[in-house]
């Protein structure tokens, strides 16, 4: 007797309009808080910075509907896994390429002049920080990484769903942004920015085996990078038109070096 049996893509179940939407109701409350109560949870970062648990919760709504308990708990063990990376060297780009880029904002801003304050971090302050942020950046990649981005490169490509991803993660921004009195000049470098940093992040996520660590570890490093930035002590003062330059070359040199279907070689394409 002929097996009718059909296996199926679990990606393929997956709604990214319906998460995205989620994401956004999830967030409004902490939007209507932000605008309520200025309080800042770091230096530029509003009461509304709390809707980083939105992606997580979307995503953890979604895989229990689709995969119940179960599909809870493979995307939790996401968090932390290591073993996706087999080449280790890609570590290397995961931590050192936002300090770098935002080195040579620095550099190019101490060019034209722009007056710095020497930085008050020290190294257990900045330890700290690297933890709460990563906590932070890995309730959002759970969302971002870890459920969505596979759908939407198996219907967009890898650069498609980068640049797809990218916009929504930089419109989902705006509220809080404009809850911090950024400009519309500062927002729209901003984004320049954020949607081709998610061109570098798929990049990343894409040649360590797919994972969610990976993502979760640049994503900490692009937070606290600005953090420490020694611009008047102060994120708000940096030019994010250099910082939008910069990630925007690196993310063209990603695309042709690697290609935009897949943002990976062929003998490395992720399976």
């Amino acid at each position: 007797m002929m097996n009718t049996t059909t296996t199926t893509n679990p990606s393929t179940s997956k709604s990214p309009l319906k998460f995205f939407l989620l994401v956004f109701v999830l967030s409004l409350p902490f939007w209507v808080l932000g605008a309520v109560i200025q309080l800042q949870l770091l230096p530029n970062v509003p009461l509304s910075g709390l809707m980083i648990v939105a992606p997580v919760i979307a995503a953890l709504i979604c895989v229990y509907r689709e995969n119940k308990a179960a599909g809870v708990q493979a995307l939790l063990k996401r968090s932390f896994d290591f073993e996706r990376v087999k080449f280790k060297l890609w570590y290397v780009p995961t931590i050192l390429l936002m300090p770098c880029i935002m080195l040579t904002a620095y550099v190019v801003m101490r060019m034209a002049g722009v007056p710095f304050l020497n930085s008050q971090f020290s190294l257990i302050t900045t330890g700290v920080l690297f933890a709460v942020l990563f906590s932070a950046a890995l309730a959002e990649e759970l969302g971002w990484a870890g459920y969505v981005t596979d759908p939407l490169q198996e219907r967009f490509g890898a650069l498609g769903a980068a640049l797809l991803l990218g916009l929504v993660w930089a419109v989902w921004h705006f509220i809080p942004l404009w809850e911090a009195h950024r400009s519309v000049v500062f927002i729209a470098w901003w984004s320049l920015g954020t949607v081709t940093a998610r061109v570098i992040i798929t990049w990343l996520y894409n040649n360590t085996g797919r994972s969610v660590f990976v993502a979760t570890l640049f994503h900490t490093m692009m937070n606290l990078t600005w953090q420490l930035f020694p611009v008047n002590g102060s994120y708000a003062y940096y030019d994010q038109l250099v910082a939008g330059l910069l990630t925007l070359a690196v993310a063209v040199v990603v695309v042709i070096v690697w290609g935009p279907r897949t943002l990976v070689r062929t003998r490395n394409a992720p399976g």
